[in-house]
């Protein structure tokens, strides 16, 4: 059986799965709780999970990503939200000097699970300094996963094997794709990171693409 949902209600439905099935999962950023997220990806979380585990943060990329990669270190699962990607350079010190650096400093002794999530690339009526993809630059980074989703199912059963990853794990979303509707699967449902789909097969031909580019390549009639 499956469900429509769009790509926000998907990821948001992921991350209360996971944070029912697991107490030390907690969401912490900018307008997450009270405004219900700047894309209304976390609706109805803090009602339903309280402010100690759905946290409005001050405007202070660099800071809170700080507490999530300390709490991350201490043995728990923070998701943290970046309004915007771009927003996220201010707190790449943490992501990259920090979470990314914390298995292999430690020698094996300590993990970092922390998922860093939120819009990444362009969208509509955004000016430059909101419109840049990091996909490529944080894959660069040794101790990093990073994930692009690209329709509702993926999203949500990658967000959901990202919250469980013991390592950190940055997942790119699009903005625009954000209405974007599709069949989510019901039950546990997990994508597995690092491994690529074919979504049409081919004979003469293949394209290989990521996040909205996606829905070009399958209007383009070859296999992907």
């Amino acid at each position: 059986m499956s469900r429509i949902l769009t790509l926000r209600e998907a990821l948001g439905e992921a991350m209360s799965e996971e944070m029912r099935r697991d107490e030390s999962v907690f969401l912490m950023g900018e307008e997450v709780a009270e405004y219900n997220g700047a894309y209304k990806v976390s609706k109805g979380m803090l009602e339903e999970f309280g402010p100690r585990r759905v946290i409005d943060t001050p405007i202070a990329e660099l800071g809170f990503t700080g507490i999530g990669v300390g709490a991350a270190m201490n043995g728990l699962r923070p998701i943290i939200e970046f309004m915007t990607w771009n927003f996220a350079v201010l707190a790449f010190d943490q992501i990259v000097n920090n979470a990314a650096k914390t298995l292999s400093q430690s020698a094996g002794q300590f993990k970092c699970p922390i998922v860093f999530r939120g819009p990444s690339g362009s969208a509509g009526q955004l000016g430059q300094q909101h419109s840049q993809t990091f996909e490529s630059w944080l894959a660069n980074i040794p101790g990093i996963k990073v994930i692009s989703c690209i329709d509702p199912a993926d999203a949500k059963g990658l967000l959901k094997s990202a919250i469980r990853d013991d390592d950190p794990v940055c997942i790119m979303e699009s903005e625009s794709f954000y209405g974007l509707k599709g069949e989510i699967p019901d039950g546990d449902y997990l994508v597995p990171i690092g491994k690529a789909v074919v979504r049409r097969e081919g004979s003469d031909i293949t394209i290989v693409s990521y996040n909205k580019m996606m829905e070009v390549v399958k209007r383009s009639g070859c296999s992907s």
